[in-house]
């Protein structure tokens, strides 16, 4: 994938200068806060192997966290905890966590977001449906986002080791649902995804 895609050509074509990409990872989870990232790369700039953090493998997706973070122009990450979750829903929380990640960015003209909704970012929003996969900005604030939470998911685990958080990251596996019926619901459990087990 080059790393100045269509995407950002029509936008610097348009006049928009700084252009970021951005992506979450962590909406589906039972567990921990949902991440974001946003991104944005240097013109001239080529990423060998970048594409959606979920075609990627673990080993693939830390080697390009760290190149990614060492070129781009400027990055930011943020995450909204499990209780914004479910005090704000799990949408809303998704905006907020793209909203601080996009104002440890500085100036900002435009914003590719992944998906079809359009976060309420302060900044000019363009959503693009698959972004992760052919967008080259998106796709890299796929992995900072995607990497970040894996991290963070692994302190977690440390913390509560006995629902193995290192295994499934929070995801609603079969593991995970035995551990939380063996358990109970931890303090960092969503408690409005689990309203059927309570």
């Amino acid at each position: 994938m080059p790393i100045w895609t269509n995407y950002e050509e029509q936008c610097a074509f348009e006049g928009y200068n700084t252009v970021c990409g951005i992506d979450e990872a962590g909406r589906g989870p039972l567990a921990g806060p949902v991440f974001a990232a946003a991104v944005v790369l240097p013109r001239e700039c080529v990423i060998e192997g970048l594409d959606d953090s979920k075609k990627l493998s673990e080993k693939k997706r830390e080697r390009l966290f760290d190149i990614i973070t060492e070129k781009a122009v400027c990055y930011g990450i943020a995450f909204a905890d499990e209780k914004e979750i479910d005090e704000i829903n799990i949408l809303q929380a998704t905006y907020l966590a793209m909203k601080r990640a996009v104002e440890k960015l500085g100036t900002v003209d435009l914003a590719l977001v992944d998906g079809n909704g359009i976060p309420p970012l302060g900044i000019p929003s363009r959503a693009i449906v698959k972004g992760d996969a052919t967008c080259a900005s998106i796709a890299a604030a796929s992995v900072l986002a995607k990497v970040s939470r894996d991290r963070y998911m692994a302190e977690l685990h440390l913390k509560y080791p006995q629902y193995q958080f290192i295994k499934h990251k929070g995801y609603g596996t079969k593991l995970h649902y035995e551990m939380i019926r063996e358990h109970g619901i931890s303090p960092v459990h969503r408690k409005s995804f689990l309203t059927k087990i309570h």
